[in-house]
């Protein structure tokens, strides 16, 4: 049997990466799974690639009307929802003396005020017992060269995590983190312009862990369904670091 069967699921930023691992994960143990993305054909693909219970919902995070749509669509298909992943979010990498403007504001509307206001615009259809799985990252607790704005907005979710828990512990409803370290994931190459700084970035970071390699999307996958699942019935407010090592030594 499923361990999330008969469940309802949101994952945002599910069309590639972490979240579709995620989002294929969690169908694969007998969710309905919806997942949100801004490009219709990446979106369109990856549902192709959960292959069963999946819905995709064309929308962007930093926009409140379609956070509206997305949710409305929920309620009128669903009625309820059981799990909530934030997961949508952008990476890229600014030292203090070159950071623009455009680039802290991109980086915070999508990491930070998407995730406070897909959490508000869901938490009605919330169930008593949910789980809510926000994705922060090492880089909230580390101090990486050039993440400056991006360790910022990750700090943020982590901060969220605590205040939500407190506040919602009376509706029963379960709220976490997990932080990763680096992953084999396309978000990977946004890190630099070139094909060559790009494996600079990916050989880099993998020779950092102390597992020597770059985490397998699934790996996370893994950590998300059992924060999901009722296996981790009594954890609230933690952050789950799934990293081979790299900020524990």
């Amino acid at each position: 049997m499923g361990k999330l069967l008969g469940k309802t699921a949101l994952v945002t930023g599910g069309s590639s990466g972490l979240g579709l691992s995620t989002a294929k994960t969690f169908a694969g143990e007998g969710s309905i799974v919806y997942i949100t993305g801004r490009r219709k054909a990446d979106l369109d693909r990856a549902v192709t690639a959960i292959g069963r219970n999946a819905t995709g919902i064309q929308g962007d995070v930093t926009k409140i009307e379609d956070i509206d749509r997305l949710v409305s669509q929920i309620q009128a298909e669903r009625g309820e929802l059981d799990v909530l992943v934030a997961n949508a979010g952008t990476i890229e990498p600014q030292p203090l003396m070159q950071a623009s403007e455009h680039n802290f504001d991109k980086t915070f509307d999508t990491n930070v005020r998407g995730v406070y206001f897909v959490m508000q615009r869901a938490l009605p259809l919330l169930t008593k017992g949910s789980s809510v799985i926000l994705l922060s990252s090492i880089a909230a607790t580390k101090g990486i060269p050039g993440y400056g704005t991006y360790s910022a907005t990750k700090a943020a979710v982590r901060s969220f995590v605590r205040t939500w828990t407190a506040e919602l512990a009376d509706r029963g409803i379960r709220v976490n983190a997990i932080s990763p370290g680096p992953f084999d994931t396309p978000i990977m190459d946004l890190q630099a312009d070139t094909d060559q700084g790009r494996e600079l970035v990916r050989s880099s970071f993998a020779e950092a862990v102390p597992m020597k390699r770059l985490g397998r999307p699934e790996e996370l996958a893994a950590a998300a369904l059992f924060l999901a699942s009722e296996d981790s019935s009594y954890i609230a407010g933690i952050d789950l670091v799934v990293d081979g090592g790299l900020t524990a030594i």
